[in-house]
């Protein structure tokens, strides 16, 4: 009886929804990797948690929707600390963004973080987070020295035998064995969710996008980007990855960010689409050169 009257102060505005619904709110008002109703679905079938769907309604018309784990956002990173399923898979510290129309206006009783300014003016108690997020930088606030230096460096790196492949060639197995390799080659350590990752991979093969760079036909950099498209930008999420330090000279890792970032826009300004790649939390310095810091909210 308690938990009931818990659920009904904190969704006081909001109404039960179905997953079709769900899903036409977000191909309608957009949203990011985090809140896509396939990968909400198909991560939350592999941790066995029951996903409710919330509308929140204004004059008569469904503005916004959430999907939850009880009182957290699906996906939420805190609520599978608490059934002991952290390891199970990794979006890393993923940009939020809600499909809510641009007239919504409503309040967020959930536990959420990492909230996108984008949703800022639509959820009246959205709360600046300490912790920023870091969003890929233009192409024009790159120099045009550290544009032609990346360009170099990737032709010497073809010249002296390597390969860009993209991700697709790949199989997920294919793609969980690499990665887990050379992210234990540069840290020394396993990659979070290494155990689960071929299952992972094969659920989020539809959205996995990016390259691989090869030398002497053998992979020495992997990035894990994960992909979605919505009606007015293309939202990524670079979750994590793996070079072989023994390959420093030709500076792998770096070369590949900024293939993958230039391959990124291109297809963003193809379709005239705004990019919103993000590199997770502003807790790296080497991300300050790729990307510019964003604020982000929480409610709980």
């Amino acid at each position: 009886m308690l938990l009931n009257r818990w659920r009904w102060f904190r969704e006081r505005g909001w109404h039960e929804i179905d997953a079709a619904t769900y899903n036409t709110l977000w191909q309608t008002y957009g949203g990011s990797v985090a809140t896509h109703p396939q990968i909400i679905q198909r991560l939350s079938n592999l941790v066995d948690m029951p996903v409710r769907y919330l509308g929140w309604q204004q004059d008569d018309q469904l503005t916004a929707a959430i999907a939850c784990w009880d009182n957290f956002l699906a996906l939420s990173r805190n609520k599978l600390k608490k059934i002991g399923k952290k390891s199970f898979f990794d979006l890393g510290n993923a940009e939020i963004i809600l499909p809510v129309a641009d007239s919504a206006r409503m309040k967020l009783r959930h536990n959420a973080r990492y909230i996108s300014q984008l949703n800022q003016a639509d959820i009246i108690n959205w709360r600046t987070q300490k912790e920023q997020l870091t969003k890929v930088k233009s192409l024009d606030e790159f120099s045009s020295k550290s544009r032609n230096s990346q360009r170099r460096k990737l032709k010497t790196l073809l010249e002296e035998g390597g390969q860009l492949k993209p991700v697709t060639d790949f199989t997920p197995s294919e793609l969980a064995k690499i990665y887990c390799d050379l992210f234990y080659k540069r840290w020394q350590f396993t990659a979070p969710g290494s155990a689960k990752q071929p299952e992972v991979f094969t659920l989020l093969r539809d959205f996995m996008t990016g390259s691989i760079i090869l030398f002497n036909d053998e992979p020495i950099a992997i990035h894990i980007i994960y992909r979605v498209e919505s009606p007015k930008w293309i939202s990524m999420e670079f979750v994590n990855g793996g070079v072989d330090p023994q390959e420093r000279n030709f500076s792998p890792g770096t070369v590949l960010h900024f293939a993958n970032i230039q391959a990124a826009w291109e297809e963003a300004n193809n379709v005239g689409k705004d990019l919103r790649f993000s590199f997770g939390r502003a807790d790296r310095e080497y991300k300050d050169r790729w990307c510019n810091r964003i604020p982000v909210g929480f409610t709980n």
